[in-house]
């Protein structure tokens, strides 16, 4: 029996069911459930159309269920009318664009993450003290143009090659930040080629990757030990889910990024017996269990979960919405 980009692949016999599991922690962290709740409240309060700039998220699920309730999102402010009311991403935005929105008397309501808005802010700090402001991260990210608009100059080191080409005398004061996003052994090497060519780096208090993604990939590492392939919902355009799907690898297992449940190959589970599977802060867990079905369309199915830690950490809502 075969299905989708799969055809003739042969189901998994009755007597060998696929062991399937669960990371845990995995999908919605704390800022995204904000962002979208606060979308959602903004609808409610304020009626459509309310815009959006950006992807509130980085799914495209989400932004079409947000798009059916009445959301309206647009790449530049430019395209909203005066006085609407605009949503700003959980990604964060540059000063520019907080400016622009006053000009054109938008009502703003801000989902930045809390965790952003603490490296938007630990920039700041460090430009004040006179220091270089260098960001560990990926170009053209949305979270990145925001950070890097906060203080003009920022460099932005996405290699230890780019430390080595930083045009600073060695004795420079520098202050380190990363995208909160990432990985920590993908940040380690850059952040160490930085110490080693600057005596001077200051760093945050603590670490800008933040909680949700530093569990979910310690989870997927975890499942990744145990299993053959690790299955990771997300959307191509989010970074944490990206950096789940490189952890996963990293730990010996094969892993794919599927968008949902119709990306996923029968091929990968030939000869398979454990797969993991897991999902991006920005998925929704319904997608999760869109998969699970999908592998049990295949044949017979055991699902466990592998809990590394339990997250209880809530961000309160803007005043516009509560």
């Amino acid at each position: 029996m075969g299905g989708g980009n799969g055809a003739g692949v042969t189901v998994r016999p009755a007597e060998a069911p696929l062991q399937v599991v669960l990371a845990g922690p995995r999908s919605f962290c704390a800022g995204v459930e904000r962002a979208i709740e606060i979308v959602h409240r903004a609808l409610e309060r304020f009626g459509t159309p309310v815009y959006v700039r950006r992807q509130i998220v980085h799914n495209s699920h989400v932004v079409a269920r947000l798009e059916r309730a009445g959301a309206v999102f647009v790449e530049e402010l430019d395209e909203v009318p005066e006085g609407a009311t605009v949503v700003l991403s959980a990604h964060g935005v540059t000063p520019v664009v907080r400016a622009d929105a006053a000009g054109r008397r938008l009502h703003v309501i801000d989902a930045t993450c809390p965790l952003v808005a603490k490296v938007h802010a630990e920039a700041r700090r460090f430009s004040r003290q006179g220091r270089h402001v260098l960001l560990i991260g990926h170009r053209g990210h949305d979270e990145v143009e925001g950070t890097l608009g906060e203080v003009p100059g920022t460099h932005l080191l996405e290699s230890e090659a780019d430390v080595q080409a930083l045009s600073l005398d060695a004795g420079a004061e520098v202050g380190l930040l990363t995208q909160t996003t990432l990985a920590p052994d993908e940040v380690a090497p850059i952040a160490e080629a930085v110490r080693a060519r600057f005596a001077g780096t200051a760093v945050p208090a603590a670490s800008d990757i933040c909680f949700a993604t530093q569990n979910r990939q310690e989870a997927v590492r975890a499942v990744a030990a145990e299993c053959e392939v690790v299955l990771v919902v997300g959307s191509a355009n989010s970074s944490n889910s990206n950096r789940l799907v490189e952890v996963a690898a990293r730990a010996g297992a094969r892993a794919h990024l599927v968008e949902d449940a119709a990306a996923v190959d029968p091929r990968w589970l030939d000869g398979v017996r454990r797969v993991g599977l897991s999902a991006g802060a920005s998925t929704p867990e319904t997608l999760v269990s869109g998969v699970v079905d999908r592998l049990r369309s295949l044949g017979p199915v055991e699902v466990t979960t592998r809990d590394v830690v339990d997250e209880d950490v809530f961000f309160q809502l803007p005043p516009e919405v509560r």
